[in-house]
C-alpha cells in the first residue's frame, strides 16, 4: 500500500467517523431525546473506558493471568477501590498509575 493510499484511508475514516458523530447531535437535540437515552449516554464515557482498559488487565501477555503476579490485574483492582471510595478520576488514575508503577519495580 503506498502512502497516498495510506492517507486517504485514515482521511476517509477520520470523516465517516466525524460525520457520524456530528450527524448524531444535529440531527437529534438533546432536549428532544427520551430521558433513558440521556441516561444511558452518560455511562458511554466509562463503558468505552472499561471495555480498551479490561482486556489489557486480564490478559497482559495474550493470554488470561488472574493471579496476583499480574501487577496490571492488582494495580487495576487497587485503582478500582480507589474509584468506588473517592468517585475522583484523577485520584483514581493517578493511584493506579503509581500502583503499577510500584509493583512493575519490585
Amino acid at each position: 500500500m503506498s502512502r497516498p493510499d495510506l492517507w486517504l484511508i485514515l482521511i476517509g475514516g477520520l470523516l465517516v467517523t466525524y460525520a457520524t458523530r456530528l450527524s448524531f447531535i444535529v440531527f437529534i437535540p438533546y432536549e428532544r431525546m427520551p430521558t433513558w437515552v440521556r441516561r444511558a449516554l452518560r455511562l458511554v464515557p466509562s463503558a468505552v473506558l472499561a471495555a480498551l482498559i479490561t482486556p489489557e488487565l486480564l490478559r497482559p501477555g495474550g493470554a488470561f493471568d488472574l493471579s496476583f503476579g499480574n501487577e496490571r490485574l492488582v494495580a487495576g483492582g487497587l485503582a478500582w477501590l480507589v474509584a468506588w471510595r473517592t468517585r475522583s478520576a484523577w485520584l483514581t488514575i493517578a493511584c493506579g498509575m503509581l500502583a503499577l508503577w510500584f509493583l512493575s519495580r519490585l
